[in-house]
């Protein structure tokens, strides 16, 4: 997941060769993802974490020999993923709400 969140970056070039009515802008160029493309990389890379987290847990909990260390590593790599996930989402609200506020 911090390949894809590291890519979330904004190039002032793209930017303002994009063309802002044309289908043709959501489509980034240069080969790189988009910003959909890599936010849906990023939760998608969330649910692998938890899945792997549920798992080792109910390991434990089964009690076949599973890791107690390695169930609550999974369980604080999903946490601190949902976390930045979280602060993620909440930039782009904020920064929606201000675009929004903004006098054209």
């Amino acid at each position: 997941m911090n390949s894809a969140i590291s890519s979330l970056r904004i190039l002032p070039a793209e930017a303002e060769a994009a063309s802002f009515g044309s289908p043709a802008s959501s489509q980034p160029s240069f080969g790189e993802p988009g910003f959909r493309d890599v936010l849906h990389s990023a939760i998608d890379d969330l649910q692998q974490l938890e899945s792997q987290a549920e798992t080792k847990v109910a390991g434990v909990l089964s009690g076949n020999g599973s890791d107690v260390h390695s169930a609550l590593i999974a369980v604080e790599k999903a946490d601190l993923s949902f976390q930045l996930m979280m602060q993620v989402r909440n930039k782009i609200v904020s920064a929606y709400e201000e675009i929004s506020r903004m006098q054209f």
